[in-house]
């Protein structure tokens, strides 16, 4: 079994002077938490589904083996309450499957 420590999301100003050095811009946090974690979950996803472009810019950017865990969208888990789940599993399944590493 391989246990991976990360958190929720990157994008914490609260972070700034503890994990992000001072003066870092805000796009160049992905990469310093990067450095640190070895894995996080998308929190943004809750709310909107990334574009494909950007799950294509994470992964470029990210380093070999990074696991980055995509939280499901509330419209499946609050909205539809899992009624019906076919229909949201495919969305994100098509959007994602460009970006995946052999890693998850």
């Amino acid at each position: 079994m391989v246990v991976r420590i990360g958190t929720s999301g990157w994008s914490y100003d609260h972070w700034k002077g503890v994990l992000y050095p001072p003066g870092l811009p805000t796009a160049r946090r992905l990469d310093v938490y990067a450095a640190e974690f070895d894995t996080v979950e998308l929190n943004a996803s809750f709310y909107r589904w990334p574009k494909p472009a950007t799950f294509a810019g994470w992964r470029e950017r990210l380093p070999e083996g990074f696991v980055m865990t995509v939280k499901a969208s509330r419209g499946l888990t609050h909205a539809r309450r899992l009624k019906e789940p076919a229909l949201r599993r495919s969305l994100p399944a098509q959007r994602s499957k460009k970006s995946r590493s052999p890693n998850g």
